[in-house]
């Protein structure tokens, strides 16, 4: 979701089809919630905005994944500031959109998505419905495409951690090296 990159890829990949990893539309929306949540939190007294700050990961949780005893905290907490409670219910329904299997219909529904999102009144969430609009196309095409860059991004994760934990390279063959080392293991301990 690089502007930049997407119009290189449109000048030296005509007949591409342009696919934006699910991971990186869906943080939009996670993103967008975690401002609203931030912003409420910062109105709300000394013991209560250490509470919601601790619970981040209870709201940013699935609700139809939380226990019971979790279920009861997310609701406690979404009765306190009204907007955190409608930002909350709109990543839901915007992460009820990707378990669909018919693509059809989850092209529909993020269409419906996107059109209440514009128009909730939600700074945070119209930004995001924006985001999503200007990038249609490649979200949709998500729907019909299970090729994703997972892998590719874990690999990349991989070598910043090992050159973050080694404090750098001086001798690029030594990292090279070592790169491949990392990956040869990897697919020994796997077959």
């Amino acid at each position: 979701m690089w502007k930049t990159y997407a119009n290189t890829a449109d000048v030296w990949f005509k007949n591409a089809t342009q696919i934006i990893d699910r991971f990186h539309w869906t943080r939009q929306a996670i993103w967008a919630f975690e401002n609203v949540r931030k912003q409420e939190q910062k109105k709300l007294g000394p013991q209560l905005r250490k509470y919601f700050k601790r619970s981040k990961s209870l709201l940013i949780k699935r609700y139809d994944d939380l226990n019971q005893e979790q279920k009861e905290q997310v609701n406690a907490m979404l009765y306190y500031p009204p907007t955190i409670s409608r930002a909350y219910w709109y990543k839901e329904k915007f992460l009820d959109i990707l378990p669909q299997t018919d693509a059809d219909i989850s092209k529909a529904a993020l269409i419906d998505w996107i059109n209440r999102a514009d128009s909730c009144g939600i700074p945070q969430f119209e930004k995001c419905a924006q985001t999503l609009r200007n990038w249609y196309t490649g979200n949709v095409n998500s729907f019909y495409s299970p090729v994703t860059n997972g892998f590719t991004e874990g690999c990349n994760n991989k070598i910043k951690v090992l050159k973050r934990n080694a404090y750098g390279y001086q001798n690029f063959k030594r990292f090279r090296n070592r790169i491949l080392h990392m990956f040869s293991q990897q697919k020994q301990t796997v077959a």
